[in-house]
């Protein structure tokens, strides 16, 4: 059908067995998607660079190419080319070649990159012919005078690399998200009305502050300290926008009180969401679900690889999309892999971080190999992006700006105003340094003497060898990532009810115990590593107080600790405890991680270098950084366990539906364990594979209900079967 046959009228977007006149003008979805960039950008002072780039990105649909495809449903058509040509003409080499990024990356593989001899590059994009499309426009049509005070920098001459890609990338998050939205209104009403209805922040702070009415109860010494630091939150959430460092022992609110200083803050500044941005999984499901018994179900969005998917619904799951929703409860990978990525998807949720306070659960747990690309996306954030960022955590990283860190924070506001004093009052251990070297048989025997113990080591081998040595008594378990998901929270539930019914309990653990998991031991043995990673451990020790002190023994692995990076962390803590009387000090972890990082390649893939490389010609390799950018990097098999009836129904799900869809997928993370494809090949007669893709274990007889997947004993463990 040609365009005459049409009435003369281009189309963007049709609708299935509706006339023409049901479907949308390409006139109609530019205007759309500008303003609603338009309305973003604006966030970030960018309000006309984003408008522009919505103005122009469907320019390549005024084709009849176009129109013949959207008519007959033929092969794909580019027409995303002519709208970067138009804008780099329009605009010239630096607005227009900024622009033109955002526009060529909207549809497909997303932002190219910019100079590489490829015919997918910007500069071979911009050079392309592409279908004819100006006899059909206005080549006169608006297009506004931008200027360098369009943009969220002081001074645009002076931004480097870094910092222009990453506006480009938000800028391209506003036009995808806002192309996404558009369309989706014009295709499905009921499905954009869906993202609407939250409940505002300051009805949120009225439930919150209900709630924590409790800890002005002074009858117990706990809550008499908790309300001491939440006011101290309180108070120091009337300040303007900015980083902030939350520095709490274990055991001091810092969740709620964090909340609470996130809430006030944004009301305060007139910021649109809190971001809690969490490092594993299993805090994730523990501080959302705290939040979502105050705040209400509807009110937290978890966004996240091992949701179950029971406390997903309609509305969320568009959330997740682009974190249109108040309050939204992350991991550092999805966070910060998101703000270095180049395909639409993983970008539409950029701009709403944006005018956000943004907490970090953790903050110690920041990546060490790609700590100054983080830092300074953080900067970039806070001086440029309306964001607040709180750095929260019981041992806080030395992140301030030095000789050896220039890529350091500045300015940053610590809301407890006595930091050594809470320190003091919330010290429940002793932590006393077993210097000599401790065998596998000796440490099970100091095991034996205590009812009630845990013991964490660094490797799974070893946690499997000391099970062994002490399986003989009651109410013995081990926990590590061999196990499921499903089947380490089926045992933590079982430590946690022999803890509270006063039985024997000795747990053998792999790190996994520490990341959050609530559970209170009189005696603790952790062997050696990041002093970090001591307090984490001690911090699942008289974690109630009811003791005078709990017993926290740091030991030393007769075969030391294995090579990489949990090395060099033992070894840098070793150093530290020679002279610091207090393992756990705040003067103890500063040195710590000043060393540390001293002794780290802080930016091992080359970030900021590649892309610093690109200031002058703006020519900026957007897909080489998403790829290099990974906070988790290995070559794991994920292995499906169908552990008890709910993991069996699930397996059976996916064995019988014609397409497996995401829900089932990920209903199906709760169930898996990952391993090395050297040990796979040794077990792989156990395993199915499920529509040629998906493993899946059909012997139980190697899954133990004590130790879960059963490895060879003579496998020599690499760094990577480490749980970090």
């Amino acid at each position: 059908m040609s365009v005459e046959e049409k009435n003369c009228k281009f189309y963007a977007h049709s609708k299935e067995n509706e006339s023409f006149d049901k479907w949308q003008t390409i006139e109609s979805h530019l205007n759309g998607v500008a303003n609603l960039a338009e309305q973003f950008g604006k966030l970030f002072s960018s309000g006309k660079v984003a408008k522009v780039s919505g103005c122009f990105h469907d320019l390549g649909k005024y084709s009849q190419e176009f129109q013949h495809r959207i008519v007959h449903h033929s092969k794909r058509v580019d027409h995303s080319t002519a709208g970067a040509q138009f804008a780099y003409e329009m605009y010239g080499v630096q607005f227009g070649k900024m622009i033109s990024y955002v526009i060529a990356g909207h549809h497909g593989k997303g932002l190219p990159n910019g100079n590489e001899n490829k015919v997918s590059d910007l500069k071979n994009r911009l050079l392309k012919v592409v279908c004819e499309y100006r006899k059909n426009i206005d080549t006169k049509c608006e297009h506004p005078e931008i200027t360098n005070k369009d943009f969220p920098f002081e001074n645009l001459d002076v931004i480097d690399g870094f910092d222009l890609s990453f506006f480009i990338r938000m800028v391209f998050s506003c036009l995808v998200d806002a192309d996404f939205l558009d369309t989706e209104r014009f295709i499905n009403i009921e499905k954009s009305e869906n993202r609407k209805g939250y409940l505002s922040l300051n009805k949120l702070k009225e439930k919150l502050d209900f709630h924590l009415r409790k800890f002005t109860d002074r009858k117990k010494n706990i809550n008499v300290i908790r309300n001491r630091i939440l006011q101290n939150c309180l108070t120091a959430a009337d300040n303007r926008k900015g980083c902030f460092s939350l520095t709490v022992p274990t055991g001091g609110g810092k969740t709620f009180s964090s909340l609470a200083f996130a809430l006030k803050h944004a009301i305060k500044n007139n910021q649109n969401r809190i971001i809690y941005v969490i490092p594993y999984t299993s805090i994730i499901e523990q501080n959302a679900e705290a939040i979502r018994s105050i705040l209400g179900d509807d009110a937290v969005i978890e966004h996240h690889s091992n949701i179950d998917p029971s406390r997903e619904h309609y509305r969320s799951k568009l959330a997740t999309e682009n974190w249109d929703a108040p309050i939204i409860v992350t991991t550092n990978v999805q966070f910060f892999e998101s703000l270095f990525a180049c395909r639409g998807s993983r970008c539409r949720k950029l701009h709403n971080i944006t005018n956000s306070v943004v907490i970090f659960d953790e903050a110690q747990m920041l990546p060490v190999d790609l700590l100054k690309p983080c830092l300074r996306t953080l900067t970039a954030l806070t001086k440029c992006y309306n964001t607040s960022i709180v750095l929260c955590t019981a041992t806080q990283p030395f992140l301030g700006k030095n000789k050896q860190l220039k890529e350091g924070l500045t300015d940053v506001k610590e809301i407890i105003t006595d930091p050594q004093q809470l320190y003091n009052d919330l010290k429940r251990v002793k932590v006393n340094i077993l210097k000599e070297r401790m065998t596998t048989e000796s440490l099970a025997e100091k095991l034996r003497k205590h009812e009630k113990v845990l013991s964490i080591v660094s490797t799974k081998k070893l946690a499997f060898e000391l099970f062994n040595k002490i399986s003989d008594l009651s109410n013995v378990y081990h926990l590590s990532s061999l196990m499921c998901p499903a089947h380490r929270s089926e045992m933590i539930k079982k430590i946690k009810s022999d803890l509270k019914n006063k039985e024997t309990c000795r747990v053998i653990s792999t790190q996994l115990i520490e990341a959050g998991v609530d559970i209170d031991f009189p005696v603790v043995f952790r062997a050696i590593a990041g002093i970090d990673s001591i307090a984490q451990a001690a911090g699942r020790c008289n974690r109630e107080g009811k003791l005078s002190a709990g017993i926290v023994n740091v030991f030393f692995p007769e075969k030391g600790t294995p090579p990489g990076f949990l090395r060099k962390g033992a070894e840098t803590a070793e150093i530290v405890l020679d002279h610091h009387i207090d393992a756990l000090s705040l003067e103890s972890v500063e040195e710590y991680f000043k060393r540390l990082y001293q002794d780290s390649d802080l930016d091992k893939f080359k970030i900021i270098q590649e892309l610093n490389s690109g200031t002058s010609d703006l020519d900026f390799s957007f897909r080489k950084i998403a790829q290099r950018f990974q906070m988790i990097r290995n070559d794991t098999k994920s292995i499906i366990i169908p552990w008890g009836e709910e993991g069996g129904g699930r397996v059976d799900a996916l064995r019988s539906c014609f397409v497996e869809t995401k829900e089932i997928i990920r209903s199906l993370q709760r169930y898996t364990v990952q391993i090395h494809p050297q040990i796979f090949e040794r077990i792989k007669e156990n395993f199915e594979i499920i529509k040629d893709e998906y493993l899946v274990l059909n012997n139980m007889n190697v899954y133990s209900k004590a130790t879960g997947l059963i490895l060879e004993t003579e496998i020599n463990y690499s760094i990577d079967d480490l749980i970090i």
